[in-house]
């Protein structure tokens, strides 16, 4: 199983702790919602917190590799981040990705989506820590 760190999570990674948020503040994970969605179980909830910060990296990580090129792959890719924060929560994250997915599909140039996505699944991770430790 994967351990969450604050590594993963992009710390130490040059991230400017001052830069604005992508969003407007509040948690990076709704945790009414994820009750909601695990039946309160937190054993699962833990499960599907830790699957998805994984999930997240792997989709960002294939999402860079293609280059920033607006693709149908890159669409898919962030179609599939935004279904999945939907699904926990990740509100912040989800937006970032239905915006990747737009810029995408419209032929536009990812790269400041993407990396608007990524603070966004940075954050979300560093909640997700949090939440592990709580």
């Amino acid at each position: 199983m994967v351990e969450l760190s604050a590594k993963n999570a992009g710390i130490g990674m040059g991230i400017a702790a001052d830069a604005p948020p992508l969003a407007p503040a509040g948690p990076a994970i709704d945790r009414a919602h994820l009750a909601r969605m695990t039946h309160g179980e937190r054993d699962l909830e833990r499960d599907v917190l830790r699957l998805y910060a994984t999930q997240a990296d792997l989709l960002l990580a294939r999402m860079r590799a293609r280059g920033y090129a607006p693709s149908a792959a890159v669409a898919g890719l962030a179609h599939t981040l935004n279904g999945s924060s939907r699904g926990i929560g990740a509100w912040q994250v989800a937006d970032a990705a239905a915006a990747v997915e737009a810029d995408a599909a419209e032929g536009r140039d990812t790269a400041s989506s993407v990396e608007r996505l990524a603070s966004a699944v940075r954050a979300a991770q560093l909640h997700i820590v949090e939440l592990m430790r709580g």
